[in-house]
């Protein structure tokens, strides 16, 4: 009998094995009125991505309509939206920042 038990628990552990935790890519999406200097800012601060890598994403969001600026758990993410969120409606602009299940 606690042989019988003893391997259950063990398969009971396995079958209960963790997972990663989901992630999410942190979004910008166009607009037509921020400035793009603007947004190249918001990706250099809240982001952390040079010059010329804000650059290429502020250009994808204006060519293609949006643009991933990072992938992050679920905590860190929302994070990031509520900070790019307030920021830009402080300064007066319109920019939407959203977040995506990978």
């Amino acid at each position: 009998m606690g042989n019988k038990h003893g391997n259950s628990t063990i398969l009971e552990r396995q079958a209960q094995q963790l997972k990663p935790p989901s992630m999410y890519q942190v979004i910008l999406l166009n607009d037509d009125y921020t400035p793009m200097e603007f947004v190249v800012a918001i990706v250099q601060e809240y982001f952390n991505k040079d010059r010329e890598t804000a650059m290429q994403i502020m250009l994808k969001v204006h060519r293609d309509g949006k643009g991933i600026c990072g992938v992050y758990s679920k905590d860190i993410a929302l994070t990031k939206v509520e900070l790019v969120l307030t920021h830009a409606r402080k300064a007066g602009h319109p920019l939407q920042c959203v977040m995506e299940e990978v």
